[in-house]
């Protein structure tokens, strides 16, 4: 039976998180993505049993999160009131630093994105983490794509 294409990118953004909170720990950068990060990366792929374009799918993400890292930490920090990047939970910030990649530089719906990652901040986070990652996301959404909201 195959998986309808929203399931698979969904899986596709719960293996990318995996990925990015592992790499986030360990302090890894996207270089590394060729070491540990594809260690990481293919465990994740085989335990969300993900068919090949969604492989692809969450290795763009991956690599995108890393490659913009800086500056997705800069807009999150930006509209995160209170509360320093360093501070926020590690599922947090990198359901955060996912979401607002694709806020940036995807073509995905606005609202599909937040849904993604409420989602993933309920099955990975604290039990305040999806307010808390609906609140940034919203109000980084009203400042850079304030027609998709």
């Amino acid at each position: 039976m195959s998986r309808s294409p929203r399931a698979s990118r969904h899986r596709s953004r719960e293996a990318a998180l995996q990925v990015l909170y592992a790499l986030d720990l360990s302090h890894r950068e996207a270089s590394d993505l060729a070491g540990a990060g594809a260690e990481a990366f293919e465990r994740a792929a085989e335990n969300f049993e993900l068919p090949e374009g969604a492989r692809a799918f969450a290795k763009e993400l991956i690599e995108g999160v890393m490659a913009h890292r800086a500056q997705l930490d800069e807009v999150v920090a930006g509209h995160a009131r209170n509360w320093r990047l360093e501070r926020m939970a590690a599922v947090d910030r990198n359901v955060l630093r996912l979401a607002v990649f694709e806020i940036l530089y995807s073509t995905t719906p606005t609202p599909v994105v937040i849904d993604e990652a409420v989602e993933l901040a309920r099955r990975f986070g604290g039990e305040k983490s999806p307010a808390f990652v609906n609140g940034i996301l919203d109000a980084v959404a009203h400042a850079v794509r304030p027609e998709g909201v």
